[in-house]
């Protein structure tokens, strides 16, 4: 098999391929936040959650539901802020996987990858870099205090 890549251009595809699935599996994990509820150890990210309360209006109690899941609409996540960070990072993550599988076709096909196509690549890995970073900073800091992770008194999960 010939290839269209030098061997940094080799390097690059497989430390893209690594960024990418890293990011790819940090997004789809539940595991941004960490704490206890109702004396349950729970967890969330942007769009899936670990052992969450729900109402039980037969019982007319929350109960905790022990199962990992996503949420049932897009609406239904918490806040705008966690809104906005799953989208921005659900791009920066499938932009970052586009450039890291074209870079790795371009190690076995040969002429896939030019200088332009390369250069063309760098710029929309680092377009999903920067989507990436800007939706782990968006979570935290406007997230956070929604009255799912603080509850009604607005403290901090």
């Amino acid at each position: 098999m010939a290839s269209s890549l030098t061997c940094a251009g080799v390097v690059w595809a497989f430390l893209s391929f690594l960024c990418a699935a890293t990011s790819c599996v940090g997004f789809f994990m539940p595991y941004w936040l960490l704490g206890s509820q109702l004396e349950k150890s729970v967890s969330f990210g942007t769009f899936r959650r670990c052992s969450y309360p729900v109402r039980d209006e037969s019982r007319q109690m929350t109960v905790m539901v022990e199962q990992c899941g996503r949420y049932a609409s897009f609406q239904a996540i918490p806040s705008a802020e966690w809104r906005i960070c799953t989208v921005v990072t659900g791009l920066g993550c499938g932009l970052l996987l586009l450039v890291a599988l074209t870079a790795l076709m371009g190690c076995c096909v040969s002429e896939l990858i030019s200088r332009t196509v390369g250069r063309v690549a760098g710029g929309i890995q680092f377009l999903g870099g920067k989507c990436s970073c800007d939706g782990c900073l968006c979570f935290p800091r406007e997230g956070w205090c929604s009255p799912s992770v603080c509850g009604e008194a607005g403290h901090s999960f």
